[in-house]
C-alpha cells in the first residue's frame, strides 16, 4: 500500500481521502494550511449550487456522482445535500433554444430534465415572475451542496479508517529524488510519501512552482451577495427548499437563503489574482478566498435581477464578497500524475459541483490503474507548451470567466489570443481567403472563400440557423470537388511523434494493438488500450527503419504515456513543431504528385498504407499512402523550413488538374462518409475495440497492454455498439451529443455528425444498445425542441469496398 500525502482539506481533498480509504489505502495524511474544516479555500465560501448538465459527458458524470455521494452523507443528522432541483430561465428566444439543447445534453448523460412553461417555473419558484420569461429548463435532481458539512463528514469517515488530518500544516516544498517524489516539507516538519496529491485549489500554481510544474489554473474573483428578507419568502422556515435559479442571459444565479436570496454575478470584468498573492489564513480579513466586496463591479446585478425577480427591486444587500475560485485554459479540471515528477498527482481547478466525481476518478486511477470513466480531457498533461505560459493561462482563464454563461456553438473557435502557431502555408492560405479555426494552437482553415465559385457547379443544401453557424456551403462544394478531382488539405495540427532506439519495435508492440513486425515503409493503424481494454487512443505507426518509427497521435497525453513506459534505449520526441503536413487527396492526386516526382508513385510501387521517402521537385518529403477522407491520396510530410516551397510546388503542378485548397469542413464530411472514427468523440476508455467497430486493429498474437481484458470479451456478444445513422431530413444537421431515442425513450447519444455531401444526407454516429444497432432500425434524435427521424445504416456509407483508397 502506498504512503499518500494529500495537500489541502477542501472538498476535493476530503473526498479523495474518503475514496482512497474506502478502497483500502489507509496510509493517507491530509495536510491543511488553515483550520479544519473551514480551511479558507474556495470550498469554505462556495455558495454550493450544483447544476449537473454539461456539454462534457465526463463533467456531467462527475457532477452526478457528486450528487449521489453527498445525498448519502450527513453530519450529526444534518444533510450534506439539499436536492431542491434547478431552474434555468430564458428571457430570449435564443436562450430558450439553448435550453432545449441543454435538455438534450442532460438526457444524453442520463440526467432527468425537461423544458417547462413560465407558469410552471413560477409555481416552483415563488419569487419568479412568469411574465418575464419565455420558458425554463428544470432539472429536479440538482441542488445545494453543503460543502463544509460534506468536508467534515468525509474527513471524519476517512479518519475512522486510518487517515490522518493535520491542520495548520503549510506545505512549503516537495521532496524528490531521482525523478520521483519522496515527501513534502511543511512549516511543522517533513512527511515522507510515495504519492503526493495536490488538492490545493486556488493555491495550485503556488504548489506547482515548488517542482517547476506550470499549472494551467487562474484564480478569479466572482461576486456573491446576500439579501435581507424579501416578502415572497417571508413564510420560509428552512435554509433552502425552492429550486436554484439561473438567469444566464444576464450572467446571474440565485439560491435561497432562508427568507432571503444569495445573488451570484458573472457580469463584471474578470478579477484575476495571482496565487502567490493570496493571503495566509491568519492574515486574511475573513478568510483567504474571500476578498472585499467591490461596489463598482456590482453595478447592474440587482437591476437585471429585478427584471425576473420583482422583489429584488427594493431588496437590501446584507453582505457580499468577491470570492476566489479557479478557471483553467479549457474549462476542465487538472487531474492525474504530472509527467515531470513520478508520484506527484493533481486534482485541482475542481468546483464543488464535480468534487466527489473527480475524487473517485483519482482514487480509481491510483488503486486500479484507470478511472471507470474517461478523463482524457482532464489530464494534467494535455496541454501544448504555449498553453501553459503565464500570460496564456491568465488570458484564457479570464475569457472562460466571461463566457461562463454564454451560448457557445460546438464549432465556435477561440478568438483570442490568436494567431499563436502558424505554418509555412499560412500566408498562401490567407491569399485564398482561408477562414481559420484553431487546433492545438495552429491556425487551420475550415474553408476557403476562393472556392465560392464552386457553388455554381455543386448544389449544397441549406441548413437550419444553428447548423449554419461557423459553416459555409463552400465546405460542401469543396468536399464534392475533392471526390471528383483533387484537394490540398493542411494536416499540420495533428500530433507527430518520433520513436527511435534499440528495441523500439518491441516497445511499440507492447504499447499498441497493431502488428508492427512488417517491412520498412509499412504503416499500421493501432490502438493504445488501458489494462481494462478501453481505448486510450488510436494512432498510426510508420516504420521508417528497424529502430525508427513515426507516430500520428492524438495529443500530448499520448506522448506522455509512451514516454512513461519507454525503456532507456528508446527515445520519444514530439516533432510536430519542426514539421508540416499536407494531404493531397482525390482521384487526381497520384497524377499530380507523379508530375513533380522522379520516383515511381504507381500503386505497385507505393501501395496503400505504405510510406516512401522521396522528392517533390526540390523538396525532400516522406509520402504516406493513406487518406482520412476515404480517397486515393497521400499525406506529405516535410521539414518546417521547406513548407512554403512544398505548397508552391504542389500548387503550381496542380493547376492543370483542378487542384483546390480544401478546409476542415470538407475533411470532416468526407471522413464521416467513410466511417473513420475520431478519438475523444467517437470512442474513449469507456469503449473497447469491438464495440467501436475497430476489432480489425487488434492483432491475434497478443502481447499488448489490455490483451487480458479483451480475451474475456466475446466480439459477437456486445452490450453496445457504435453505429452509423442516416438522418432523413437534409436541413437538420445535428452537431453531436444529442440523445437518441427509441419509442420516445432515450437509449444512446450521438458522437460525431456532419452532412455527407457525396451520399446526399446528414450522417451521425451514435452509441446504441446492441438490440437497436442492427441495420434498418428506426430511431429518433432529439434536436432542440423536435425529434429528427433516422435509421441505422451501413458502416461506412461510402466506398465500403475500399476501391478508391486502394486504386
Amino acid at each position: 500500500m502506498a504512503k499518500v500525502v494529500i495537500i489541502g482539506a477542501g472538498i476535493v481533498g476530503c473526498a479523495l481521502a474518503d475514496e482512497l480509504t474506502e478502497r483500502g489505502w489507509n496510509d493517507v495524511t491530509v495536510l491543511e494550511q488553515g483550520p479544519l474544516w473551514a480551511a479558507g479555500g474556495s470550498t469554505s465560501h462556495a455558495p454550493g449550487l450544483v447544476f449537473q448538465t454539461n456539454g462534457s459527458k465526463t463533467l456531467a458524470n462527475f457532477a452526478t456522482y457528486t450528487v449521489e455521494k453527498l445525498m448519502s452523507l450527513d453530519l450529526a443528522g444534518e444533510p450534506c445535500f439539499l436536492q431542491v432541483g434547478s431552474i434555468e430561465v430564458a428571457t430570449t428566444t435564443e436562450r430558450l433554444s439553448e435550453l432545449h439543447r441543454r435538455a438534450g445534453l442532460a438526457t444524453s448523460w442520463g440526467i432527468p430534465a425537461e423544458i417547462i412553461s413560465p407558469e410552471a417555473a413560477a409555481k416552483l419558484h415563488p419569487v419568479l415572475d412568469a411574465n418575464s420569461i419565455l420558458g425554463a429548463l428544470h432539472v429536479p435532481t440538482d441542488g445545494l451542496a453543503k460543502a463544509l458539512r460534506a468536508d467534515e463528514a468525509m474527513g471524519k469517515r476517512a479518519i475512522a479508517r486510518g487517515a490522518t488530518f493535520l491542520e495548520r500544516h503549510e506545505v512549503i516544498d516537495i521532496k524528490k529524488e531521482n525523478g520521483k517524489v519522496t515527501g513534502v516539507v511543511t512549516n511543522q516538519g517533513d512527511f515522507a510519501a510515495d504519492v503526493v496529491i495536490a488538492c490545493a485549489g486556488i493555491w495550485g500554481p503556488k504548489v506547482g512552482d515548488m517542482i517547476g510544474m506550470p499549472t494551467a489554473l487562474q484564480p478569479l474573483a466572482h461576486q456573491l451577495a446576500w439579501t435581507e428578507d424579501i416578502d415572497s419568502l417571508s413564510d420560509q422556515e428552512e435554509e433552502c427548499t425552492i429550486p436554484l435559479l439561473r438567469n444566464q442571459d444576464h450572467d446571474l444565479y440565485y439560491r435561497q437563503n432562508g427568507k432571503g436570496l444569495g445573488v451570484g454575478w458573472y457580469g463584471h470584468r474578470p478579477l484575476a489574482v495571482a496565487a502567490k498573492d493570496i493571503l495566509p489564513f491568519d492574515k486574511a480579513a475573513t478568510m483567504p478566498s474571500m476578498l472585499e466586496f467591490t461596489a463598482p463591479e456590482w453595478v447592474g446585478a440587482m437591476e437585471h435581477s429585478s427584471e425576473i425577480l420583482p422583489d429584488l427591486k427594493t431588496a437590501k444587500i446584507s453582505s457580499g464578497m468577491n470570492g476566489l475560485f479557479s478557471f483553467t485554459v479549457d474549462g476542465n479540471p487538472l487531474m492525474g500524475e504530472w509527467q515531470g515528477l513520478k508520484g506527484f498527482w493533481v486534482a485541482e481547478a475542481v468546483w464543488v459541483t464535480h468534487s466527489a466525481g473527480v475524487a473517485r476518478a483519482i482514487a480509481e486511477w491510483l488503486v486500479d490503474g484507470q478511472p471507470s470513466i474517461t478523463v482524457h480531457d482532464c489530464d494534467v498533461n494535455r496541454f501544448e507548451k504555449h498553453q501553459v505560459s503565464p500570460e496564456h493561462i491568465q488570458m484564457r482563464g479570464e475569457q472562460n470567466y466571461i463566457e461562463v454563461y454564454d451560448i457557445l456553438h460546438p464549432l465556435q473557435p477561440m478568438e483570442d489570443p490568436r494567431p499563436l502557431r502558424t505554418t509555412g502555408f499560412y500566408h498562401r492560405q490567407q491569399e485564398l481567403g482561408g477562414v481559420f479555426f484553431e487546433a492545438a494552437g495552429f491556425e487551420r482553415p475550415q474553408w476557403y472563400e476562393a472556392n465560392e465559385t464552386l457553388l455554381t457547379k455543386y448544389s449544397v443544401p441549406t441548413r437550419n440557423d444553428w447548423a449554419s453557424k461557423f459553416w459555409s456551403p463552400i465546405c460542401g462544394a469543396e468536399a464534392l470537388h475533392v471526390r471528383e478531382k483533387v484537394g490540398l488539405f493542411d494536416l499540420t495540427s495533428l500530433k507527430r511523434l518520433e520513436v527511435v532506439g534499440k528495441g523500439s519495435q518491441e516497445f511499440l508492440m507492447k504499447m499498441t494493438t497493431g502488428n508492427l513486425d512488417k517491412p520498412v515503409g509499412s504503416i499500421t493503424y493501432c490502438l493504445m488500450l488501458a489494462e481494462t481494454g478501453g481505448i486510450l487512443s488510436d494512432i498510426t505507426v510508420t516504420k521508417l527503419s528497424e529502430n525508427h518509427f513515426v507516430i500520428g497521435a492524438n495529443g500530448n497525453v499520448d506522448l506522455v504515456r509512451l514516454q512513461n513506459f519507454a525503456p532507456d534505449t528508446v527515445q520519444i520526441k514530439d516533432i510536430t513543431g519542426g514539421t508540416a503536413v499536407l494531404g493531397v487527396f482525390g482521384p487526381n492526386s497520384r497524377d499530380l504528385l507523379q508530375s513533380i516526382c522522379r520516383d515511381d508513385l504507381s500503386n505497385e510501387s507505393i501501395k496503400y498504407f505504405k510510406a516512401k521517402q522521396t522528392y517533390l521537385g526540390q523538396v525532400p518529403v516522406t509520402l504516406w499512402r493513406l487518406s482520412y477522407v476515404g480517397e486515393l491520396g497521400f499525406e506529405v510530410y516535410v521539414e518546417a523550413d521547406m513548407a512554403l516551397k512544398l505548397w508552391d510546388t504542389i500548387w503550381q503542378a496542380g493547376k492543370g488538374l483542378d487542384l483546390i485548397a480544401a478546409g476542415r469542413g470538407a475533411f470532416n464530411s468526407m471522413r464521416l462518409e467513410k466511417g473513420y472514427r475520431s478519438f475523444g468523440s467517437d470512442m474513449t476508455t469507456e469503449h473497447n475495440p469491438y464495440e467501436a467497430g475497430l476489432g480489425f486493429a487488434v492483432r491475434k498474437s497478443g502481447g499488448f497492454i489490455g490483451e487480458a481484458a479483451l480475451a474475456k470479451l466475446d466480439p459477437e456478444k456486445l452490450d453496445k455498439k457504435l453505429v452509423c445513422l442516416k438522418i432523413h431530413s437534409n436541413e437538420d444537421v445535428v452537431m453531436g451529443k444529442e440523445p437518441v431515442l427509441v419509442n420516445n425513450e432515450p437509449v444512446g447519444y450521438v458522437t460525431s455528425a456532419y452532412f455527407g455531401h457525396s451520399v446526399g444526407h446528414p450522417i451521425a454516429y451514435a452509441w446504441l444498445p446492441a438490440q437497436y444497432a442492427t441495420k434498418g432500425s428506426n430511431v429518433s434524435i432529439a434536436y432542440f425542441d423536435k425529434l429528427v427521424s433516422a435509421e441505422v445504416a451501413n458502416d461506412p456509407l461510402f466506398d465500403a469496398e475500399m476501391t478508391r483508397l486502394k486504386s
